[in-house]
């Protein structure tokens, strides 16, 4: 099998193209700078360097290819609804050009929803791009990434606190990259499945707020605290961070989708959706050590 992934410098595209090269498959990688991945290419990947969006990279990375992992890339860009969509179109132009067999796709918890759910809004439109142009395709909708916590370190460090806008007492998947490279790899290398599916990657278990700050008091060795601020108070906050206006619309759409149940999982959890990395263990491998750096680092 040769498998192309679009994103191997983010923590799932690397962790599932080192995940297949342990397991004998062969790997092509787009990355803007091949410096990036020259790792990977030691451990004999096939490097096309270039951007998901041009034509011609698609086509040098697709040619020959049996799968493809399909991630869309982050960007910060005003038209990013537009771009990530029109981008998909061609990935999935090109992938059925070259006659690509099978695609995973990854997505989200509330790509069912559509329009309404800020950045999230853009994955169902992937979704169906792929579903178009190639016939069997794995959609995987993972909950909230516990790498997302990553982003609080400052506030963490500073006032041992988590300021969101959700309810502590609302429950969300929480889900580790990990975990979702390997569902991913799991999907690429069983050759059972046919057709168009929708596979929900939750993580061992739903949790509410009030929940995590308390594993995360255990494993950090202090008391956290969970703050429940405003969609206001949040929007004037990533302004103040230096976000642009048009990105902190897109979150702050997508924090009001949550309450009324627009970022739900559409897939009910079962033992296929499950996956192994629990939170206090994530905190203590990831959480606690980047903290740790922080606070070194402050000092």
């Amino acid at each position: 099998m040769s498998v192309v992934i679009n994103t191997p410098n983010g923590n799932i595209g690397r962790n599932l193209a080192l995940r297949l090269l342990d397991a004998g498959q062969s790997i092509t990688v787009i990355s803007r700078t091949a410096e990036k991945v020259a790792d990977l290419a030691k451990r004999g990947a096939k490097v096309v360097e270039g951007s998901s969006d041009d034509a011609a990279v698609l086509d040098k990375a697709f040619a020959g290819a049996s799968a493809v992992f399909w991630l869309t890339p982050p960007a910060m860009r005003p038209d990013f609804a537009d771009w990530t969509q029109g981008m998909a179109r061609l990935a999935a132009e090109k992938a059925k050009q070259h006659g690509v067999k099978r695609v995973v796709v990854l997505s989200s918890v509330g790509a069912q929803s559509g329009p309404g759910t800020g950045p999230v809004s853009v994955l169902k439109g992937v979704e169906e791009a792929f579903k178009a142009a190639v016939a069997d395709v794995t959609i995987l909708r993972p909950g909230y990434f516990m790498e997302n916590l990553l982003r609080d370190l400052p506030s963490l460090l500073n006032a041992s606190s988590l300021f969101l806008t959700t309810s502590p007492e609302r429950r969300a998947p929480f889900v580790a990259t990990a975990d979702i490279a390997h569902k991913a790899a799991d999907v690429l290398l069983d050759a059972g499945w046919k057709g168009h599916r929708y596979v929900g990657v939750h993580g061992p278990q739903d949790l509410t707020y009030a929940e995590v700050v308390e594993i995360l008091s255990r494993e950090l060795g202090r008391p956290v605290r969970y703050v429940q601020v405003s969609f206001d108070d949040a929007r004037k906050a990533m302004l103040g961070m230096g976000l642009p206006g048009f990105m902190v619309d897109l979150y702050v759409q997508m924090y009001e989708a949550i309450p009324k149940g627009l970022m739900d999982a559409a897939e009910p959890r079962s033992a296929e959706t499950t996956t192994s990395t629990t939170l206090a263990q994530w905190a203590r491998e990831v959480l606690k050590p980047a903290l740790e750096q922080a606070r070194t680092a402050a000092a």
